[in-house]
């Protein structure tokens, strides 16, 4: 096996090695313990599979080939291109470690990416990170670990897995700015208890730091900034790319009934969208800072009628939100939700602070509704809601998929005689 430098994050992160179990939580030495480590090339599960092959666990990486290699080969900058695969394999040669590549392009296609397209097509704003995670990573790949006789999988995402009240919760990183939490809502109980997230106290700094001390390639690459199938951010492509024929031309429509112009398909707009929208302003002659030329922004899609509504910025306005598929991760909180009027924190976009929020109701089908305490602006259908605990806002009780957020707009719209 190859030596790596020594490290200066302490060999025990978790507070179960205090109770006599090594630092993964087990009772049995590393070198008895097997881990299988998710690659994906990048910066952060290199550092995990380094840390835990200095500590003598018994370390297998593995990294998933999740799309075209081909065409992706030439890509920078996307979790896992063949450059990030190589970067991979590369790490784990330096660290004396078995490597495996698993083609998991259909199941991901099938799981994945057919859903990111049929969500667009119904004027929704998937997260394909979330079903990733869902899905391929933490059900197929995490079987395959099971399968490789390992005792946990481990991962490079900023979370903290821990108990309290006697379970396992999930919290957030310790670095705000990295925090991955609101990606991982959906992880079960199940899943929880076999995940590992050892870089959940750590700095992204102090990660990056880690690997240059290991003298792994990767030390100084880039964060991916985009979803690994669409990595120049034109999702519009992959949808038509994907459900060929499907896209249909459309009108935009101001949120008092005015025909404003004509789109190709709604899958180029999303909630809150200002720039691009080919229309400009209200154009009514009046100057400037009057109220019908200020900036509009989209403010409802409606698939059915393949028509973008906008508005001005105000008409943005949401004051509740419906989330549905709902995951509970603090099992105590599920009797105190369906008493309703629960205070929670909710995050309802990645880039965006969770805000207060009350539960208003909870339903035996997983649906739950949730009353913002102020209204909030461009909350879009298909995205994530999730919910904080409110006076423990590092611990996250649950979360769903956002399935209904009506704006002031598109209720001002109900009064309009729109596609009449």
């Amino acid at each position: 096996m190859s030596t790596i430098a020594p490290s200066s994050v302490p060999k025990r992160l978790d507070s179960a090695a205090t109770q006599g179990l090594n630092s993964l939580g087990f009772a049995k030495s590393p070198a008895q313990t097997r881990v299988v480590v998710a690659m994906s090339g990048g910066v952060d599960s290199s550092v995990v599979a380094a840390m835990l092959t200095e500590q003598g666990y018994d370390v297998i990486g593995i990294t998933l080939q999740l799309y075209d290699h081909g065409a992706a080969i030439e890509v920078k900058g996307a979790c896992c291109a063949g450059a990030d695969i190589h970067d991979a394999r590369t790490v784990a040669h330096k660290l004396g470690i078995p490597h495996y590549v698993l083609d998991y392009e259909s199941r991901f296609r099938d799981q994945v990416m057919d859903d990111f397209a049929d969500s667009y097509l119904s004027g929704h704003t998937p997260i394909p990170c979330v079903r990733c995670n869902q899905t391929v990573k933490f059900t197929d790949l995490l079987s395959t670990a099971r399968q490789l006789g390992a005792d946990c999988l481990a991962t490079g995402h900023y979370v903290s897995r821990e108990m309290q009240d006697g379970h396992l919760v999930l919290k957030r990183g310790r670095d705000t700015g990295k925090d991955q939490s609101y990606f991982l809502f959906a992880t079960t109980a199940e899943q929880l208890d076999y995940l590992r997230f050892p870089l959940g106290n750590m700095q992204k700094e102090q990660t990056r730091k880690q690997a240059d001390s290991y003298g792994l390639v990767v030390s100084d690459k880039p964060d991916s900034q985009d979803i690994c199938f669409v990595p120049n951010g034109r999702y519009a492509d992959v949808v038509r790319k994907l459900r060929p024929g499907a896209v249909e031309a459309g009108e935009i429509v101001h949120i008092d009934g005015t025909v404003l112009g004509h789109h190709n398909g709604v899958i180029d707009y999303t909630i809150g969208q200002r720039r691009g929208l080919g229309i400009g302003g209200r154009n009514t002659g009046k100057k400037a800072g009057d109220e019908d030329n200020a900036p509009l922004y989209v403010v409802d899609i409606d698939a059915s009628r393949h028509q973008v509504l906008v508005g001005p910025k105000e008409a943005l306005a949401c004051e509740q939100v419906e989330l549905a598929e709902m995951n509970w991760l603090t099992p105590s909180l599920l009797t105190a939700a369906n008493a309703q009027d629960v205070p929670v924190m909710v995050k309802l976009r990645n880039t965006a602070p969770a805000v207060p929020a009350r539960i208003i109701h909870a339903g035996d089908d997983g649906r739950l509704g949730l009353k913002l305490d102020q209204p909030e602006y461009g909350i879009a259908s298909g995205q994530a809601g999730v919910l904080y605990d409110a006076g423990q806002p590092e611990l996250v009780l649950g979360g769903g998929w956002i399935v209904s957020a009506p704006t002031l707009g598109a209720r001002t719209a109900e009064n309009s005689v729109i596609g009449a």
